[in-house]
């Protein structure tokens, strides 16, 4: 992997390589997202920084894909890209943006997903799903589908109380399964 002065690329390299020794599950965290206040300067800072937010995310994340690739390890592998929001669609009055619950992206690869397509979309502003709205529960639902888990699968708190990993009524994404 490309990951010469990117903490993000060595991230997704270490991962790769706990997945190709058998670790089920790995999580990497890009950091820097929380753009609250002063936008336009974060973008004047970052303006010809190669390890910018975007392009750091964007080379790591098509570098881990085609790495799992040619390793023979991307049919088997989940690869999951999101945050648990998404920001503001207008400036707020620091030049910043906000958290956004309302709409926000999430890139899923490998693992048996039907990939090369775009499922749903937003209004103009990025402020609303437009067509298809895919709930938390719905991408939960799918990702646990994809794993080999059933989304009504109950577990038990530790009084006894029997919980499911989905809410009822979500909905598996048929379009990436």
């Amino acid at each position: 992997l490309d990951s010469e002065n990117n903490n993000f690329g060595q991230s997704c390299l270490l991962a790769r390589r706990q997945v190709e020794r058998g670790v089920p599950f790995v999580t990497v965290n890009s950091n820097g997202w929380d753009t609250h206040q002063d936008i336009i300067q974060l973008k004047a800072r970052h303006a010809k920084d190669k390890n910018a937010l975007l392009p750091s995310l964007d080379r790591a994340f098509a570098t881990l894909i085609r790495d799992l690739s040619d390793r023979g390890m991307l049919d088997e592998t989940l690869v999951v890209v999101m945050g648990e929001f998404g920001r503001t669609p207008k400036i707020n009055s620091n030049a910043g943006r906000d958290h956004w619950p309302n709409c926000f992206s999430v890139a899923l690869a490998g693992g048996g997903i039907q990939g090369g397509q775009v499922v749903g979309s937003s209004d103009a502003l990025g402020e609303f799903p437009k067509e298809r709205p895919i709930t938390p529960s719905d991408l939960a639902a799918t990702i646990y589908t994809l794993l080999g888990i059933d989304p009504a699968t109950e577990l038990q708190t530790p009084d006894g109380r029997p919980v499911r990993v989905t809410p009822n009524g979500s909905k598996i994404v048929s379009e990436l399964v």
